[in-house]
């Protein structure tokens, strides 16, 4: 029977699982990961949702409500962050310590057909995977309204990001949550003592291609997509590698690849390694894209962090 409702839909990505396999082997890694799928399937359950089906190293699934989509998205992350965090206290394989998850979420209409599930809401969701960082959750405007304004402070707004196969940006939220960041360097690189005035907007260059962005325009997704806000046409770009964001007063890098983001600031620092993970923006710099920015050939946008108050004449 074929039923038309109103659903929230999760799906969830497990990342990080091709250096489990390489570290521990098939049998053992295809042990974790399925332990792993397993916990998630226990939250989404426990929740009160349904799994419609798992897609490899993640899942898909339907709720109700979005208030329990939100708890069981919370903890699938919680449930992955002890799974690690034991891991650690056990001396496991660095790979098993790489484990992310993401996870996107939407709410709208949904055709459930023979038990799967279809339609606009089914495929936003999807396609907004591709733009989750790890230990992230985003969420659609559609999704964020019918929470409880309590459980709407716990997001803040992306904006619009484009996304794959629909015509008009789509508003995002990401929850506000601790990322759990497994060697801790981007962070500590990133959250380094700087504290100057809140910056008016960020220079992107790429070749010719030169880009002001004010923080009304951000998020700012960087790939190879045309859709993508600053297009980067290199085979070696994902299609959305990475995503420059606002956050507390700084703009923010976020790795989306599965090649990496790597970041040098000035002309001659230390090049910061990005696998999934966010590191913040100051000054100036460059992006290397897939790889370091430090290769001749590697594909490079420059970045230059305004303060457009330094431009103008000082008056006496």
């Amino acid at each position: 029977m074929t039923q038309i409702r109103q659903r929230a839909v999760v799906f969830a990505d497990l990342r990080g699982s091709t250096a489990l396999f390489e570290n521990l082997g098939n049998a053992e890694a295809t042990s974790v990961v399925t332990h792993t799928i397993g916990l998630m399937r226990q939250s989404i359950e426990a929740c009160g949702g349904r799994v419609v089906k798992t897609l490899g190293d993640g899942l898909m699934a339907v709720f109700e409500y979005p208030s329990d989509a939100l708890s069981a998205a919370v903890a699938m992350h919680d449930a992955l962050g002890q799974l690690v965090e034991q891991g650690r206290q056990r001396g496991a394989s660095p790979g098993l310590r790489s484990l992310r998850l993401q996870v996107a979420m939407s709410f709208g209409e949904v055709v459930d057909m023979a038990g799967d599930c279809f339609g606009d809401a089914v495929n936003v969701a999807a396609r907004l995977l591709d733009h989750a960082g790890d230990n992230e959750t985003l969420v659609t405007a559609e999704f964020h309204a019918e929470l409880s304004p309590a459980e709407r402070t716990r997001f803040r707004s992306l904006d619009g990001i484009k996304v794959r196969g629909r015509v008009e940006p789509v508003h995002v939220h990401v929850l506000d949550a601790p990322v759990r960041d497994t060697d801790g360097a981007a962070t500590q690189f990133g959250d380094a003592a700087f504290s100057p005035p809140a910056p008016d907007g960020i220079r992107l260059t790429w070749l010719d291609n030169e880009r002001v962005f004010d923080i009304e325009q951000l998020p700012i997704v960087l790939g190879r997509s045309t859709e993508a806000a600053f297009c980067i046409t290199d085979a070696r770009v994902s299609r959305s590698h990475a995503r420059i964001d606002w956050h507390a007063g700084s703009y923010t890098l976020t790795d989306l690849s599965f090649n990496g983001s790597y970041v040098r600031f000035g002309t001659s620092g230390e090049v910061l390694p990005l696998r999934r993970n966010s590191c913040t923006l100051h000054g100036s710099g460059s992006i290397g894209l897939g790889s370091s920015p430090a290769e001749l050939d590697a594909p490079v946008v420059r970045f230059e962090v305004l303060h457009f108050a330094d431009t103008l004449p000082h008056l006496r």
